[in-house]
């Protein structure tokens, strides 16, 4: 059963790639969403098998690697977080290929389209199921080549090529650090094995490694490497600048990488090598720290976005912090628990922001929109219960979680658990904020600038509005239905090793006024966003105006990607071009092959001249040459030959 969940979708992608124009769209259509699907319904039964009944299992498939001291075999690690990311992987997935049959009615490459979204499945699949750092290694570089083959999937446009490579390029940086980090894990333990690090771990604390000519230590080092990995695939602050220019690519691909899938591989990677996380908790720290640093920040740049996917992208980058924030406290169990919950609700936004635009042809301006709910009722009821559930409403699923991430930071009783405690309250108010700012630009007043729009705006089809169906419930229950294992008293018979568990972290034991803080920051920023946007909508023009600054500051993202392109774009633009003009074409070249053909050339032009057919030109060069061997033989001193 385990080798067909991470299978199937391979097959799928497989089939579609390579016979999807013999087959034709449809029957790629249909077979790959099948297989995922089945693949799901597999995961489900795995869940139940694994995380209730306590049915773990390691199936060794094939021998990976075996040079020297160094031991990887393709095996599946079948344990509680791994069935938890089973779920969640292949669920979204599924309902994300249903959705894109009619998303991606109208595009002509649909097969393809299909394959990659089912191959992207099967490097994710490959990346929870590991047992050793190198096939996570494969499924993360897995994930990360298939994200660039999807945001630019539109290759037409000169955008998307550049979101791709974007996305691409800021990830080989993450991925280089955690490179690293697997380098000094096999140099300290020997070993790429799980089991074998996990259990030599504690025998390490204190022991220290040569870096950079410095004598630092080894596990916090290893940590920190490994971290930077988690920051350049899961967009945290530095290397978040990719994400928001991912949403060139399909909608359903959006929902896809940002749901449930690439970004929260370092979330899930941190909680798989918690073992050695919770033994260094300088790591630990720097983890919370950047978690709540890029919550904030994410929080505050969503505020005045006027892209409707944009707003939700960052939306993305701020609640993947609040994973990170509960795994740097040490609540691990929590951190999964949001993850889990926030696949759903954020599934559902991207793909109601999916039918939003597919009803208005493509519209993606928040400026250009309104009065949506009365033609799109529907879709403004989906938009609506992911609203909810992302800002925090009473007993939603992103209440649940959001509020045990909160509180757990504050109970951690350290100075970045407070830090985090206060810049996750505070973006818990700009999150409720920018997403009723969404949703009444969207959805209430008047049409705005195309009223003709709305003549023409439909529901979804069914194929579309089942998948929200089922995410919208999920938003609503998964919350209350699964908190009682992820993040209850019980949490360590649950998770049974699978990450490490504080049962005697009391996370809920903390004042009333920080459990009721999320609920009033989402009050209050439900009522700022209603008065600007309902009941004033001039107020927020002259804000922008009155604070024109502030206002680009935030709209251009702090100007990270200005900074990086003045850093490094343009040094690196500068130094390719001059090693291509100068060092290739001048040099090199100039020099080398082209020089010596040109030289030859030149050598040649000269002696053709000589060639004249003149008898009298020849007998010119004759005494010449006659002259020229008299005065060497008087000079040489040797005399005339006789």
């Amino acid at each position: 059963m385990y080798q067909a969940i991470v299978f199937l979708p391979l097959l799928g992608a497989i089939l579609a790639g390579f016979f999807g124009r013999l087959m034709g769209a449809r029957s790629s259509e249909v077979i790959t969403t099948g297989l995922v699907l089945i693949a799901a319904l597999l995961s489900c039964l795995a869940f139940y098998q694994i995380a209730i009944q306590g049915h773990e299992e390691r199936i060794e498939l094939l021998r990976f690697i075996d040079s020297g001291d160094l031991h990887a075999a393709w095996a599946l690690r079948i344990d509680t977080l791994t069935a938890v990311m089973l779920v969640v992987v292949t669920l979204v997935s599924g309902l994300v290929h249903l959705y894109s049959i009619g998303y991606m009615e109208e595009d002509p490459h649909r097969p393809r389209f299909f394959a990659y979204l089912s191959l992207f499945t099967f490097a994710m699949l490959a990346l929870v199921t590991a047992d050793n750092l190198v096939q996570l290694f494969f499924g993360w570089e897995g994930v990360g080549l298939m994200s660039y083959l999807l945001i630019g999937f539109w290759y037409h446009r000169p955008s998307a090529n550049a979101a791709a490579i974007k996305a691409f390029v800021v990830n080989r940086v993450g991925d280089f650090g955690f490179a690293l980090g697997i380098f000094a894990i096999f140099t300290l333990f020997n070993s790429v094995q799980y089991d074998t690090i996990f259990a030599s771990a504690p025998d390490q604390v204190g022991k220290t490694m040569e870096f950079l000519g410095a004598h630092v230590d080894a596990l916090t080092l290893i940590c920190l490497l490994l971290f930077m990995g988690a920051m350049g695939k899961s967009a945290q602050f530095l290397l978040h600048t990719w994400l928001p220019d991912a949403m060139e690519g399909p909608t359903p691909v959006s929902a896809l990488i940002h749901a449930a899938t690439m970004v929260t591989a370092g979330v899930f990677m941190v909680a798989r090598l918690s073992p050695l996380f919770d033994l260094a908790p300088i790591a630990l720290g720097v983890v919370a720290f950047i978690g709540a640093t890029t919550a904030f920040f994410a929080a505050t740049v969503g505020l005045v976005q006027t892209d409707i996917k944009r707003v939700i992208a960052y939306s993305t980058c701020s609640q993947l912090s609040y994973m990170f924030v509960a795994e740097g406290v040490g609540a691990y169990g929590t951190g999964i628990f949001h993850l889990f919950t926030h696949a759903f609700f954020k599934a559902l936004l991207f793909l109601g922001a999916g039918a939003v635009i597919h009803a208005l042809h493509h519209e993606q301006d928040l400026r250009r929109m309104g009065a949506l709910r009365k033609v799109l009722p529907f879709t403004w009821a989906m938009m609506l219960i992911g609203t909810l559930s992302l800002t925090g409403f009473p007993f939603t699923s992103g209440f649940v979680s959001k509020d045990a991430v909160i509180e757990a930071a504050y109970a951690a009783g350290s100075v970045v658990g407070n830090y985090a405690f206060v810049l996750t309250v505070l973006s818990a108010l700009l999150t409720s904020f920018y997403s009723w700012r969404l949703m009444f630009l969207a959805f209430e007043g008047k049409p705005r600038e195309k009223p003709e729009m709305l003549a023409h705006a439909h529901e979804p089809p069914l194929v579309m509005g089942v998948p929200l169906l089922i995410l919208a419930l999920g938003s609503l229950l998964a919350g209350a239905i699964f908190m009682h294992l992820f993040i209850g008293a019980d949490q360590a018979e649950f998770w049974r090793g699978s990450l490490v568990a504080h049962t005697g972290q009391a996370e809920h034991e903390v004042p009333v006024l920080v459990m009721l803080a999320p609920t009033l920051m989402m009050a209050l920023g439900f009522a700022v966003a209603w008065y600007f946007y309902l009941r004033n909508p001039l107020v927020p023009f002259g804000l922008a105006k009155r604070f024109r600054g502030v206002h680009l500051f935030l709209l251009n993202a702090w100007y990270f990607d200005a900074l990086y392109d003045r850093l490094f774009v343009r040094p690196a633009f500068w130094l390719g071009r001059k090693l291509w003009k100068v060092g290739d074409g001048k040099i090199i070249d100039g020099i080398g092959p082209d020089g010596v053909a040109a030289r030859v050339i030149d050598i040649t032009n000269r002696v053709v001249r000589l060639q004249s057919g003149y008898i009298y030109h020849y007998a010119f060069v004759m005494l010449i040459g006659v002259a020229a061997l008299i005065t060497y033989f008087i000079f040489s001193g040797s005399g005339l030959p006789r």
